[in-house]
């Protein structure tokens, strides 16, 4: 339906997804199975559900798919929110992250839009 490659709301989360990989690496070894999975599994799904819904045969089905990718934007806010509050991001970093989170959800709500 879409080449996905070519979505800059896809392009960005990508990059997110790397960031978490990168931001996460730091967080203390006993954090590998809980926080820092979850973190990097939220992240990773938000391109993931943007890459397939594009290929399905209608807008409906993508727009079911870009309704789960702002689920894990939500879920992936709220993750980072709590390793800021733990102590295993500062502040400085959290607030850039949750930033660049909020204008991926933004286009994500924009695309649906879009495709409605």
């Amino acid at each position: 339906m879409h080449d996905y490659t070519q979505l800059q709301v896809w392009i960005d989360s990508c990059s997110l997804a790397v960031r978490s990989y990168e931001l996460t690496s730091h967080f203390p070894r006993e954090e590998r199975y809980g926080l820092v999975a979850q973190i990097r599994r939220s992240a990773v799904s938000i391109p993931s559900n943007i890459a397939e819904g594009s290929g399905r045969e209608s807008a409906k089905d993508f727009e079911r798919f870009l309704r789960i990718s702002l689920g894990s934007a939500y879920e992936l806010d709220t993750q980072l929110y709590l390793a800021w509050r733990i102590g295993y991001l500062d502040e400085v970093s959290a607030s850039a992250v949750r930033g660049d989170l909020r204008k991926i959800r933004a286009m994500i709500v924009g695309l649906q839009r879009a495709i409605a």
